[in-house]
């Protein structure tokens, strides 16, 4: 689990540094939905969600689920592995 809070902090970091609003959302509490992804995001307009996941985590058939909904309602949806965070970065840049 100290690999995916240390991997989302960076992400958020990065965010962060290029003025992106963002929140975190922690799903399956008491009031919350479960499977939202981690990171909601508004990116030049955008609406952007992102899952964060471990080197080795996998989603759950209902972050899977929702991030397709997410996808088919016009949104940009993402499950991002740190393998795939400079990827991530250049389509940010694209996106700005």
């Amino acid at each position: 689990m100290a690999a995916e809070k240390n991997f989302e902090n960076r992400v958020k970091a990065y965010l962060k540094s290029k003025g992106v609003w963002y929140i975190k959302y922690w799903g399956g509490a008491r009031f919350t939905k479960s499977g939202i992804p981690d990171l909601l995001a508004c990116v030049n307009g955008k609406f952007v969600a992102i899952e964060l996941k471990a080197p080795n985590g996998k989603p759950s058939e209902l972050q899977l689920y929702t991030i397709e909904q997410i996808k088919k309602a016009g949104g940009k949806a993402f499950v991002l592995y740190p393998k795939d965070f400079n990827k991530f970065k250049e389509w940010m840049e694209h996106e700005m």
